[in-house]
């Protein structure tokens, strides 16, 4: 379980989250709202390690990860603009977290060609991800997080990129395969349907505290 205890932070000396509390259980997605500039990407941030809180504590499992480096983490975090290597093909795309853990390429390649059949992207491998419609670029990015079997996906704006109807179209997809990975999700929107279609709960930063969503 992800946990969140106490969260601080301030933002040009004001505060930004206040008194921030939230569990988030292994196979539970939970979507965090809140208007831009509220402090959602902050939040994010902290849970990866990507920024120390002012105060209180992230924990996972019973553990205090606070000051664990982000690598250390195992935590996959998904990007609005795909954060795709444009100089790698698909297949090294998806294979990278492996060999970046210190496996085999050959053998990173061939899980990675695996996981590109999950997503219908076998014939799509060999391919540059520029050469991509917007919608595979996206695959490939969730493909990517998921095959290093992270312990919690953080997603940021993970469909605004995309025009409405594929967004539509993919919430689905994506709920069925984070639910099948059976990992701790914090989904990062401002959109209110897309956090109906993919979270199991919402909560919504107002004046730097949380507050459920009915």
């Amino acid at each position: 379980m992800l946990e969140l205890r106490q969260i601080h932070q301030r933002y040009a000396h004001r505060p930004l989250l206040q008194d921030v509390n939230l569990q988030v259980a292994a196979g539970e997605t939970v979507a965090l709202l809140g208007s831009s500039g509220s402090g959602k990407s902050t939040l994010l941030n902290i849970v990866a390690g990507l920024q120390a809180p002012d105060a209180g504590r992230v924990w996972f499992d019973g553990q205090d990860i606070t000051v664990m480096a982000p690598e250390h983490r195992r935590f996959a975090l998904m990007f609005q603009d795909f954060a795709l290597f444009p100089h790698l093909s698909v297949l090294d795309n998806v294979a990278f977290g492996l060999v970046e853990q210190g496996l085999p390429r050959r053998e990173a390649r061939a899980q990675a060609l695996q996981m590109l059949g999950v997503f219908g992207l076998t014939e799509q491998a060999q391919r540059r991800v520029w050469n991509l419609s917007g919608g595979e670029q996206q695959r490939v990015a969730l493909a990517r997080a998921l095959i290093t079997q992270p312990r919690v996906l953080l997603l940021d704006e993970p469909f605004s990129a995309l025009d409405a109807d594929l967004r539509v179209a993919l919430r689905q997809e994506f709920r069925s395969r984070i639910q099948a990975a059976g990992m701790a999700t914090l989904l990062v929107t401002h959109d209110e349907a897309e956090a109906r279609d993919l979270a199991d709960r919402s909560v919504r930063l107002l004046q730097g505290r949380l507050v459920a969503v009915a």
